[in-house]
């Protein structure tokens, strides 16, 4: 029983009775349980780096307690609050990119850290939220005022963006940002001859990166065959998964986290799967399914474009990188270093998708515009 009157004109009591408490829930959960698999998962990866037992978990809960800061601040803005810290985060965050390009610290041949003494900042993980509602206000306005170029603007800055993303280079968030912007772009009414010609760009684009970045090849190399390169870490895996079964070993049971590097990490699905079973497992896939598809049918609701085409390209970018980490932890794409939103370990990710996701609970409030409340 909520603790607001609906006769309250409080901010937050405003905001409870028209966020979507439903997606909150479900947000929630997802927190709860990264909690619990990353005390499950981390403990032997922090043995094996020299750090104490729970060193990660401390981490991970340090992080986790200003992302839902930033969930919560960013779930009390209305939407041209939303853009406007849109704009501000994405100008931000491409001098970050641009910084890393020059005193970034190289990890596995990659820029995309800055160190900062203790903590080490990605840019690029808050650019992509940044740049799904600052691209989907371009294309809102293209709709709305038809002397705006907004297509043309659009088109500009997603290729800035990638291109900044290219050089680092982080293949895996271009791709993810392709795909916001794809579906923000088609939700706006790209013409299918022009659907057609961006597919083919994209096919395209994935073909040539086997062949200009040598890790890119190496993955798909490893993915087709094998033999042709270390899969220690993807057969470790896959072993998780035969090893619980329907039920799983119980939590803090299982044995391949004792030996899988990335356990807290890009592979926690894999460690869900040895511990928790194949039936928890579909339960957090369906968490994730049930977040965006409640998010989409709160947006369509709303008779703002800009709203539709924002939420859209937010909850694509939760999906698919979700999706993503799990295929990858599976064995069903190449593997990619990419976090389970809200569960692996990861600063950046974690405080980034706690933006993404307020922007999705702003996005998605009841208000006047919407049908439902006629």
């Amino acid at each position: 029983m909520s603790s607001f009157a609906r006769t309250d004109t409080s901010t937050l009591a405003r905001w409870w009775w028209t966020v979507d408490r439903w997606s909150l829930t479900a947000l929630a959960l997802l927190v709860g349980l990264g909690i619990v698999l990353t005390v499950a998962a981390s403990p032997p990866v922090a043995h094996r780096l020299g750090y104490g037992e729970y060193h990660f978990v401390a981490r991970h809960l340090a992080f986790i307690i200003p992302a839902v800061g930033i969930l919560f601040a960013t779930s009390l803005l209305d939407p041209e609050r939303v853009r406007r810290l849109s704009l501000f985060v994405l100008a931000a965050g491409l001098l970050g990119i641009l910084a890393t390009l020059v005193v970034g610290a190289e990890v596995k041949g990659a820029q995309r850290w800055i160190n900062l003494g203790p903590l080490s900042i990605q840019p690029s993980e808050f650019v992509k939220p940044a740049f799904a509602v600052i691209a989907a206000w371009l294309f809102a306005q293209q709709r709305l005022r038809h002397n705006f170029p907004g297509y043309n603007a659009a088109i500009a800055l997603y290729a800035v963006v990638v291109l900044l993303l290219l050089a680092q280079p982080d293949l895996g968030m271009a791709v993810l940002v392709s795909a916001l912007w794809g579906v923000e772009f088609f939700l706006a009414g790209l013409p299918l001859v022009l659907v057609l010609a961006l597919a083919t760009l994209a096919v395209g684009g994935m073909i040539g990166s086997y062949f200009l970045f040598d890790h890119v090849a190496s993955r798909i190399d490893r993915f087709l065959d094998p033999s042709s390169g270390d899969s220690y870490q993807i057969d470790r895996s896959l072993e998780a998964f035969a090893n619980g079964g329907i039920w799983g070993t119980g939590p803090g049971e299982g044995t391949v986290k004792l030996h899988l590097p990335d356990a807290h990490a890009d592979f926690i699905f894999a460690v869900a799967g040895e511990e928790l079973g194949l039936l928890w497992c579909l339960a957090l896939l369906a968490l994730f399914a049930f977040i965006v598809l409640r998010g989409l049918a709160r947006a369509m609701a709303d008779d703002d474009l800009f709203v539709v085409l924002a939420v859209a390209g937010l909850l694509t970018l939760f999906g698919a990188q979700g999706l993503i980490n799990m295929a990858s932890a599976l064995h069903l794409i190449p593997t990619k270093g990419m976090t389970l939103p809200f569960v692996s370990y990861g600063g950046s990710s974690m405080l980034a998708m706690g933006l993404g996701m307020g922007m999705v609970l702003a996005l998605t409030r009841r208000r006047p515009s919407m049908r439902w409340s006629r």
